[in-house]
């Protein structure tokens, strides 16, 4: 059975990825005004407006978030060397999460998304 909430699909985690899990949800929904949390696709979402959402995952090797459009530069060169497709972006276990990042994409995907509501 899959999770049914996002605090049930961070708890199927070992402690370690769990962990970092919480910390990619804290830098996400900081950046997101009137946050809303569910699970789509098997996966963790935070909405935004109801329809988009940033999703964020735990994997054997990494945490993802998706999708991640093109960002305005000088982040989108930062964000470059994690991307493994066109709108994921990838943060392997073996490296310090890098949170203020996290919250940097997220605060710059939730304000691309306000412009292409308002345009």
């Amino acid at each position: 059975m899959s999770a049914q909430t996002v605090d049930e699909y961070i708890a199927s985690f070992p402690d370690d990825v769990a962990d970092r899990l919480r910390q990619v949800r804290a830098a996400i929904l900081a950046q997101v005004p009137e946050p809303e949390e569910k699970t789509r696709y098997g996966i963790a979402a935070v909405m935004l407006g109801g329809r988009d959402a940033i999703h964020f995952a735990g994997w054997k090797h990494h945490i993802g978030i998706y999708p991640v459009p093109t960002l305005p530069e000088p982040l989108e060169s930062e964000v470059a060397p994690l991307r493994t497709g066109k709108d994921s972006v990838n943060f392997p276990h073996r490296d310090e999460l890098p949170v203020d990042l996290i919250g940097r994409i997220a605060a710059a995907i939730v304000a691309q998304r306000a412009e292409r509501d308002h345009a």
